[in-house]
């Protein structure tokens, strides 16, 4: 029996994952992290309200870790608040779990992630795909969605405007163009949990057409 550790499990797709998780009979125990509790209760749930920088204090034993954490520069409300976010934690998570003996380590980053693009969005994601690469953790699976379909439960304006444009424009999406099309954060969440079984070792990359 196995125990999963998820950080963003309140987020589109890791409330997804969550639920999956706590469901599949493989995991015996489901662990959450974060700076607040979940809404959700479960008799496979372990809540633990901490700190990213505080993470060594945990003492617990976990087989796969799921990193769903990520926000927006608005919602951060500045680069670096967005930095600390989406890669100083996730790094500090992926340090953990190399300590605490973790098998497979799973993270959401994006589309178009590469440490060298102009775009700062894009560029921190490449960022802690590289650092990932030195991560002395057996499997490193991560995953580049394209634009997630889902609700959020809070206003993007723009982001449902193009939720909205893809859905539409969903069918042109084929051969090359598929990793451009929208996918459903249930989708991304499903295809985790499967790779999750995935006996392998090294990093992998999955597009977002493999996930379709």
């Amino acid at each position: 029996m196995r125990t999963a550790l998820i950080a963003g499990a309140s987020g589109l797709v890791g409330s997804s994952l969550l639920t999956l998780l706590v469901a599949d009979s493989a995991y015996h125990k489901v662990i959450s992290i974060g700076r607040r509790k979940l809404e959700v209760e479960h008799p496979k749930l372990e809540q633990h309200i901490i700190s990213f920088e505080k993470l060594d204090d945990l003492k617990i034993t976990v087989d796969d870790v799921f990193c769903c954490l990520g926000t927006t520069i608005k919602k951060a409300g500045s680069k670096d608040a967005f930095r600390k976010v989406d890669f100083e934690f996730p790094n500090l998570l992926s340090q953990f779990a190399s300590n605490t003996g973790a098998t497979s380590f799973h993270i959401i980053t994006a589309m178009g992630a590469d440490a060298n693009s102009s775009i700062f969005y894009n560029s921190v994601k490449g960022e802690i795909e590289d650092e990932l690469k030195s991560c002395k953790i057996d499997q490193i699976e991560i995953y580049r969605p394209s634009l997630l379909l889902g609700d959020r439960g809070e206003s993007r304006f723009m982001e449902s405007v193009g939720q909205h444009l893809m859905k539409a424009t969903n069918f042109l999406f084929v051969g090359v163009l598929k990793n451009y099309k929208a996918i459903s954060a249930d989708k991304v969440a499903s295809f985790m949990l499967k790779q999750s079984f995935e006996v392998r070792k090294g990093l992998s990359v999955h597009l977002s057409g493999k996930m379709q």
